[in-house]
């Protein structure tokens, strides 16, 4: 027998609005009908792996001690074989194909999306789940079918009440992003879980990442208790909050004021305030302030026995903020006894060695090479084609604070000199620069002081000496004035004609 088909119609192609009724389709499959003088459950456990697994659909009819396989599985009685069910006084005949009626309750949602969108297309990949919110990343060949998706989605995920739909990048100062509602309440606040901490934020209005859990935790692992912790870029406080709850003192700040406030709610909710200190500023600000003091007291403080961490995930700049580490002590006497441990992530952009790219970059911002000082470099994710999140540990000291410094002064220097020498005449050949001698002779000649009067007579007796050298033109002969009111015209034409102009 023809195995049947378990896909959803093929007249669903297309749909862009959602029509439950048309996912209806009889099917025959297999069922083994079990005597009921039988243990129903042994025979189950037996057959475990032969069951026709379907949403929403119970394969076992306890009333009727009737059992439907898979037909893929099980097409002919041989199919059992292993199961020695002749043993067990169960023969052939106990194997009976009988129609069932599948809708669309019975299929998941990835082969329903199949069956509708495009299928020359690339189809949903996948989607992030936060809280009760279901959030996409639609291509431009889905948008057509997104309240579809977004319905489907509604029905299919457990929990789920709202799905929304990225509609900008993450490129505004708060990194937020603006996001359509597809289906369900526009309901944005949620509750997370995770690595054992609780939090609480408007996703409309904060960054949350759900694919950064992992992590976030290799991060916390690192930490002793006795250890501190800068987060630069903290958020609503996935590294702040799990680092305070094991015990270190952590400095945290961000700049959205949505996420800063989330941040000490968090902190509050998971009954770790008193190891934070939360902060609402620029990052350039808080490391030239809040950090470097922090930095001057932990690392000169002879009872401090932890080691410091700084974690800077905002990948888009975060490399470019170690340009304000170096000078960050300048003026200070103090010895630093701790390297702090700084965790950059960056975007490494490219077909080459990612790794190596994002080495290339901490090394142009912070000015100086990290070979003695480089502990890792990690991947995080795939963010797009070509493009994957790094991170790179390092450990920076007050020397090579100063070689940056030391550096960015001879670049200055050096841009110096060659601005002095842009307009330099060029002196690849004699014969120009024997040129440019004797112009530079005679200008030397022409004494150009602050009186007018003797800069116009260089450039009068110049132009007497040009003057004459060229021939003189004969003076026009005087007119006779035989009569004053009538002229000679005749004469004075012909005296004009004799003149050489």
């Amino acid at each position: 027998m023809l195995c049947p088909d378990l896909h959803p119609p093929a007249a669903v192609r297309g749909m862009k609005q959602l029509d439950r009724s048309a996912f209806s389709k009889n099917i025959k499959v297999p069922h083994l009908l079990v005597p009921k003088d039988k243990n129903l459950n042994d025979i189950c456990r037996s057959i475990k792996k032969y069951l026709l697994k379907m949403e929403r659909y119970k394969p076992v009819i306890t009333e009727e001690y009737k059992i439907t396989l898979h037909p893929l599985a099980v097409q002919k009685w041989e199919d059992l074989s292993e199961l020695n069910l002749e043993k067990q006084d169960i023969s052939s005949e106990a194997l009976i194909w009988q129609e069932i009626q599948l809708n669309y309750d019975n299929w998941k949602y990835d082969e329903i999306f199949k069956a509708v969108l495009p299928a020359d297309k690339e189809a949903l990949s996948s989607f992030s789940k936060i809280g009760h919110i279901i959030h996409l990343n639609l291509k431009d060949h889905l948008l057509p079918y997104k309240e579809l998706i977004g319905q489907v989605i509604c029905d299919k995920i457990a929990d789920c009440r709202t799905v929304v739909n990225k509609s900008l990048s993450i490129d505004n100062t708060y990194r937020n992003f603006q996001m359509e509602l597809l289906c369900g309440e526009p309901d944005y606040n949620v509750s997370v879980k995770e690595n054992g901490c609780l939090f609480q934020f408007d996703f409309s209005k904060v960054y949350w990442n759900p694919r950064l859990s992992t992590e976030h935790e290799k991060i916390v692992k690192m930490l002793n208790k006795i250890d501190t912790l800068f987060d630069l870029y903290a958020g609503v406080g996935p590294f702040t909050v799990p680092a305070a709850r094991r015990g270190c003192k952590v400095l945290a700040n961000d700049l959205n004021p949505d996420s800063y406030q989330a941040l000490v709610n968090n902190c509050a909710l998971n009954k770790v305030s008193k190891n934070v200190a939360c902060h609402n500023k620029d990052a350039v600000d808080f490391i030239k302030q809040e950090v470097k003091q922090a930095l001057l007291e932990k690392c000169t403080d002879e009872n401090f026995e932890g080691n410091i961490h700084i974690t800077m995930n905002l990948p888009a700049m975060a490399v470019e903020h170690l340009v304000h580490f170096p000078g960050l002590f300048k003026g200070e006497n103090a010895v630093l006894r701790k390297k702090p441990l700084v965790h950059v992530y960056c975007f490494a952009k490219g077909v080459e060695d990612k790794k190596q790219i994002a080495r290339e970059l901490v090394e142009h911002w912070l000015g100086t090479g990290v070979d003695d000082k480089l502990k890792e470099i990690a991947f995080v994710r795939n963010v797009a084609p070509n493009k994957d999140m790094m991170r790179e540990i390092n450990r920076i000291n007050r020397d090579n604070m100063a070689k940056k410094a030391n550096k960015m002064k001879d670049q200055r220097k050096q841009l110096a000199k060659k601005a002095k020498s842009v307009f330099t005449v060029s002196q690849a050949k004699k014969s120009n620069l024997k040129k440019t001698k004797e112009v530079s002779s005679s200008l030397k000649k022409i004494k150009v002081q602050n009186k007018r009067e003797k800069v116009d007579q260089k450039f009068q007796d110049l132009h007497a000496q040009i003057v004459s050298k060229k021939a003189p033109k004969p003076a026009p002969k005087p007119l006779p004035a035989k009569n004053k009111s009538k002229p000679d015209t005749k004469k004075i034409e012909a005296d004009l004609n004799e003149m050489q102009m």
